[in-house]
């Protein structure tokens, strides 16, 4: 491809997963400056932030800067262990209040997307009764944005690995029935796609996009490691791109911008938000782990 990748999208990061000390909402903000002062990047993903102070300092940032701004909900479900579509109704509650608690914040920063992710996987025969919760909690959500401004929930698409999120919500033709539903009464949801998952869901992204694709509002782009156990990102834990023991390099980059760009997800006239969800470990510096998904980005682009 002769032009750039952001003449088609808005290159972004994943705040929270490079910053994991911000993943709880604590740890140091300042870090955004990283994303914010780079000609790179057109947009951020954050999370909750949990001092009034420093999220009121933090949005004026993302103001000034102009780029776009998505919200995402899915730390504040996994790291209290918060399930959406949990059969104990005490249990969906605790997590329906988890996730609506913080819709103020994703407004007050500019948010243009509110993310979240379905609860834990089950048996079969109890799919169905946790798909109907999940529906539930995802149409009060819906409806709490609403009541706020326009900001669309988009659903983000796990694995239902043990050793990954193990999430209800990974095959992408249970998501498109989701999306389907939920459109109904809210036609501005949409499901959020990685790269990164789909190794861990088995499925190609042309696969991906067949199956659900029309709802496709969000995308990531990042690594994974599987049936590694000795390996210190071993599931889904968003590897540096290329890792010898990962799943996604150049050319599998390649392939899943291929199929965003002829889906129409990437867009001269939209310029969606397409983000980078990595994670340093070992020697990884946040300065060469960002370089190099440029760099990675950059050569996959030239190949699509």
């Amino acid at each position: 491809m002769q032009d750039r990748i952001q003449d088609y999208c808005k290159v972004g990061v994943v705040h929270f997963m490079l910053w994991k000390d911000c993943i709880k909402g604590d740890g140091d903000h300042s870090s955004l400056d990283v994303i914010l002062n780079d000609p790179y990047f057109d947009a951020v993903e954050i999370t909750r932030i949990n001092d009034a102070g420093i999220r009121k300092t933090v949005a004026a940032k993302l103001k000034a800067s102009r780029k776009a701004v998505a919200f995402g909900a899915q730390p504040v479900c996994l790291t209290q262990k918060l399930d959406l579509n949990h059969l104990d109704e005490s249990e969906r509650r605790k997590a329906m209040r988890g996730v609506i608690d913080v819709i103020p914040q994703a407004y007050e920063m500019g948010a243009s997307g509110f993310g979240v992710l379905s609860g834990k996987d089950v048996a079969p025969e109890k799919h169905i009764d946790a798909r109907l919760r999940l529906l539930d909690s995802l149409r009060e959500i819906a409806g709490e944005l609403k009541k706020l401004g326009d900001m669309p929930l988009n659903l983000e698409l796990f694995d239902t690995l043990p050793y990954g999120k193990n999430c209800l919500i990974g095959s992408p033709s249970d998501a498109a029935f989701i999306a389907c539903e939920l459109r109904r009464d809210f036609p501005s949801f949409g499901l959020m796609v990685d790269l990164s998952h789909l190794p861990l869901q088995g499925i190609s992204p042309r696969a991906m996009w067949d199956a659900c694709g029309q709802y496709v509002t969000h995308a990531h782009m990042g690594n994974c490691v599987m049936d590694n156990p000795g390996h210190l990102m071993n599931g889904d834990e968003h590897p540096p791109f290329c890792d010898p023991s990962g799943r996604n390099g150049v050319r599998e980059l390649s392939e899943y911008l291929r199929v965003l760009l002829d889906g129409s997800y990437l867009s001269r006239e939209r310029r969606p938000v397409l983000s980078f969800e990595v994670c340093v470990y070992g020697e990884w510096t946040r300065d060469a782990l960002l370089r190099q998904s440029k760099e990675t980005l950059d050569a996959a682009w030239v190949l699509v």
